[in-house]
């Protein structure tokens, strides 16, 4: 998905992470199940240790560009009060994080010197 017009970067799908503490995390999880169960998207586990640039408990949901106008409007009106980072899948992991985030609820402080400025791998991408 390029917008060569624009010079906007490729995107080659979403993440959407879910955060969430000892008193929310039965929302996170009933969250999880129903977005595995409902949506085009590849939910990961309930993950307490920090991972990466989040610094609190979280699970990731990735899910292709199409799938954006489905599973975001319900995000939003579906979130039980969490934080939601939605952010995309292009070349450059930082500014993925931040000049192009979008936050549903309060914004979480990320660890943003655990990215690089480089694309993402296999695994954290949608399936093809």
């Amino acid at each position: 998905m390029t917008n060569t017009s624009t010079g906007s970067p490729e995107i080659h799908g979403y993440h959407a992470h879910v955060y969430y503490n000892p008193e929310t995390f039965s929302a996170a999880a009933k969250l999880r199940e129903t977005l595995a169960a409902n949506f085009p998207v590849q939910v990961g586990r309930l993950s307490d240790a920090p991972v990466g640039p989040h610094p609190v408990s979280q699970f990731a949901a990735i899910f292709k560009t199409d799938a954006f106008q489905t599973v975001v409007p319900w995000l939003m009106l579906n979130r039980e009060g969490l934080d939601i980072l939605i952010h995309p899948l292009t070349e450059d992991m930082v500014d993925d994080h931040t000049v192009y985030a979008l936050w549903l609820g309060s914004p979480i402080n990320l660890k943003l010197d655990t990215l690089q400025r480089r694309g993402y791998g296999t695994a954290l991408l949608p399936a093809a």
